[in-house]
């Protein structure tokens, strides 16, 4: 039964924390743990449990989110912080973060050496901090057919729609193709409308004229939107974009792909002007201020 499952979700960022309250939520019993303790104090007033550690949140765990910024984080809470081998038999690690490909595989040939009792889904998700507390993520589950049941409660609850692209690793394979077309969509509303500001346009017109286009979707609507108001609060910031399109580039020839690596590069000059921290959109300012508008 789905309200049998019990959860540990490790890593309450902007995105874990909002999976983890949709978690509770749905009615599963939830564990919860963070490195800072403000946003596991607050889910735990929502009715979750929290643990002190890693390892303490997944002792009785069924299935184990994990929710961090990078494969560094992963393999130090995995590792160094004992969750892996508190892990009990039989359990589900959903290694829901972006890591790339290759630390997945690190992450799939550690588990099967130290802990083959445990199996291991690779499932990055594609959406933002919006869509993760809307429950609207798009979960891009890779891992063995037969846990497919056991773990769908728990994608349900984060997301609305779980798409099963393949074995283990091919998750992280299409999320950061995923998220090299989120990338350029991004990059061609801000060089669209610098474009316009270069030509002398007023941005209020060309953001008129671009919402409801057909060409835009309702993710760019709502990115063109906020940037009418310049607002480049944090959903996917900068910093985590670049990480990803970084990672796709890691995987393949560069040479092959060069208006990604020039994107990078780019996106990198606006990371080095303390960029970082802000919305990816923030790209949009960027351009427009070297035009010096």
């Amino acid at each position: 039964m789905a309200g049998q499952q019990r959860v540990a979700v490790l890593g309450l960022g902007g995105m874990g924390r909002a999976m983890a309250g949709n978690i509770l939520r749905a009615g599963l019993p939830t564990v919860v743990w963070n490195r800072s303790p403000d946003p596991a104090r607050q889910l735990g007033e929502q009715g979750a449990e929290v643990a002190d550690s890693p390892a303490d949140a997944v002792r009785r765990a069924d299935v184990v989110v994990t929710m961090v910024t990078d494969a560094d984080a992963v393999v130090s809470i995995a590792t160094d912080r004992g969750m892996l081998a508190a892990m009990p038999d039989g359990a589900i690690w959903a290694q829901m973060s972006t890591i790339g490909v290759a630390a997945t595989e690190d992450l799939a040939r550690l588990v099967a050496g130290q802990r083959p009792g445990v199996v291991l889904v690779d499932a990055p998700v594609a959406g933002s901090r919006g869509p993760a507390a809307q429950r609207k993520l798009v979960v891009l589950a890779s891992g063995p057919d037969e846990i497919r049941d056991r773990v769908a409660p728990v994608f349900d609850a984060v997301g609305q729609r779980t798409v099963w692209v393949g074995p283990t690793g091919a998750g992280s394979r299409v999320k950061l193709a995923n998220n090299l077309l989120l990338a350029f969509i991004n990059e061609g509303i801000a060089e669209s409308l610098a474009l316009g500001r270069a030509l002398g346009l007023d941005r209020a017109a060309v953001l008129g004229a671009m919402q409801g286009s057909p060409l835009v979707s309702s993710w760019a609507a709502e990115k063109l939107e906020r940037i009418g108001r310049d607002d480049y609060s944090p959903q996917y910031t900068l910093s985590l974009a670049l990480k990803d399109v970084n990672l796709a580039l890691r995987e393949v020839d560069v040479d092959r792909f060069p208006v990604a690596g020039s994107l990078a590069t780019e996106w990198q000059r606006a990371v080095d002007r303390g960029l970082g921290a802000e919305d990816l959109t923030v790209v949009t300012r960027a351009l427009e201020e070297n035009l010096g508008a």
